[in-house]
Order: structure tokens, then sequence, then C-alpha cells
């Protein structure tokens, strides 16, 4: 934490990550965000939930990306970046309808194996799938993910318990997107099932 203190982050676009680890070591090889590279840019990968039966299903293998740990979540990252190499050139990111298209096809089928709430971004825009998680009742449903939305003045400060971003003398626009509320405000779910894009703080399109 002292680091993140003395040395604070500047980024468009953040995705943070807890484990709690369900398949693999606690290892830092199994530690979330993943990353990799693919035409130019990094992809990163976070996810929440428990896939059964990911590494025996063959929609989800691949040879160009293997994991580097043993976790279910790097095993579904891999083959999503299997699925965007085929529509990715160099240098150029392909049209967000292209885009889209293969995080909703990819994430309608990891539904099928168990909760499924990801994070993906391919270093401009981030992809976020809401589905169902283990709620405070010990029942596991929907939502998956919540949203918040946050429009900061010139010079303003978006402070959220804890979570402090700052954009210095410009205005800026914030969406957020956690497990749960991080606070009283008035935080939307997401419906199951929905994937939604943002960039710069700004909502591209849900489906």
């Amino acid at each position: 934490m002292r680091n993140f203190q003395e040395h604070p982050m500047r980024s468009s676009l953040v995705i943070s990550h807890i484990r709690k680890a369900t398949q693999g070591a606690v290892a830092t090889r199994n530690s979330q965000p993943f990353i990799r590279e693919l035409g130019g840019s990094w992809h990163s990968f976070a996810h929440n939930g428990d896939l059964t039966g990911l590494r025996e299903d063959g929609r989800f293998s691949g040879k160009a990306y293997q994991p580097v740990g043993e976790t279910d979540s790097e095993h579904a990252f891999c083959s999503l970046m299997e699925r965007m190499k085929r529509v990715w050139r160099e240098g150029r990111h392909p049209a967000l309808k292209t885009r889209l298209g293969v995080v909703t096809q990819f994430a309608a089928e990891l539904r099928e194996l168990g909760p499924a709430n990801f994070f993906y971004s391919d270093g401009e825009v981030l992809f976020a799938h809401s589905h169902r998680r283990h709620q405070l009742d010990g029942t596991v449903r929907a939502p998956g993910l919540w949203r918040l939305d946050r429009h900061c003045t010139e010079g303003g400060v978006f402070d959220t318990s804890g979570l402090n971003i700052a954009a210095p003398g410009i205005e800026q626009f914030v969406v957020l997107i956690a497990s749960v509320p991080l606070s009283k405000e008035g935080w939307t779910p997401l419906s199951e099932g929905t994937v939604l894009a943002v960039k710069l703080g700004r909502e591209l399109e849900t489906v």
C-alpha cells in the first residue's frame, strides 16, 4: 500500500482485483489482473467466479496463448486472447462492434460453466461482464457487478471509500464498476449477462 501512496498511479483506465483463491495456489503467477500483448497493445483481464470444466471444454483451448499459473481465470483469458488474435491487426484496434461481438460471445459461453464476472481491457476500452456471484445471504445470483457514474468538475476529486481519483485542472467523467457497492451512493446493479464497454469514463455501448 505504501508504494501506491508514495507513487500515485496516473491512468485513464485501472483494473484492481483482490483474489479469493478457488483454483490454483496462492502465488504471484496466479495473481490478477493477468497481462498479455497483442497487436502492440497490453491486454488485461480479471475474473470473479469459479468455472467448472473449463480446461476440458474444447471451446476454450488455444495454442498462441498459454497460462503461466493454474487458475481457471487465466485459462479463460488465454482463450479470449486467442479469439481476439483472429480479428486484430498490428498497431490498430479492430472496430468496437467487432471487439464487442467477440467479448459478448465469449461471455455467453463462459456463463455455461459457472459465475463469470470479468473485466477485460485492450488498452483502449474496458469491457465489463456481469453475471452471478456469491451474495451475503449465501445464494449465488445476480447482480455480479455494480456501477456508479460520476462527473467531477474542473479540479474536482472523486473520493469513494478510500478510493481517491484526482484530475488536477481538468473536468473528468468516471465510471466505477465493482463486485459490491463501495459507498452509500446510488450504485446501479448490472443485469445478468450484461456486457458494458467504457472508454475515458463514458459508456460506449451496453449489450
